[in-house]
């Protein structure tokens, strides 16, 4: 299995971490895109946005930190994540198989009929699970 990572990259508005001033500058990192805080959750519920940021203590042990600013501080709020994998396709195979079938306008024609077509010799349609009277009169 592959390592996962993910986390959160919140911008701040220039004007909040001014207002912040010293206080918020040991959260912050710096990057080609501008400065953000690294996070590993975000919570927007409410008046202030909440982030759990992990990090060492003074033993070096990892500590986790919370963080909040008033919801009006933040501009944007990136998730970012290492997977590789994406989409709906198997993360792992059924014995037997080497490779996912093809699917789509471009597949191939199947070799043998599909055995998963649904074969019925009664009735069709919305009203295949009703005993419809005989004489057809409606009911009421």
């Amino acid at each position: 299995m592959t390592e996962q990572t993910t986390g959160y990259a919140v911008y701040l508005y220039e004007q909040a971490q001014e207002a912040l001033g010293e206080a918020i500058k040991p959260y912050l990192l710096e990057s080609p895109t501008g400065v953000y805080i690294a996070c590993q959750a975000v919570d927007t519920a409410g008046s202030f946005v909440e982030m759990t940021i992990v990090g060492k203590d003074a033993r070096g042990d990892e500590a986790e930190t919370e963080l909040m600013v008033p919801v009006g501080m933040v501009r944007m709020i990136v998730s970012s994540h290492s997977d590789t994998a994406f989409g709906f396709a198997a993360r792992t195979l059924e014995p037997g198989l080497t490779a996912l079938p093809v699917v789509g306008p471009d597949a191939p024609a199947p070799r043998t009929p599909s055995t998963a077509t649904p074969q019925s010799g009664g009735k069709s349609g919305a009203n295949a699970a009703v005993d419809d009277k005989a004489d057809g009169s409606p009911e009421g």
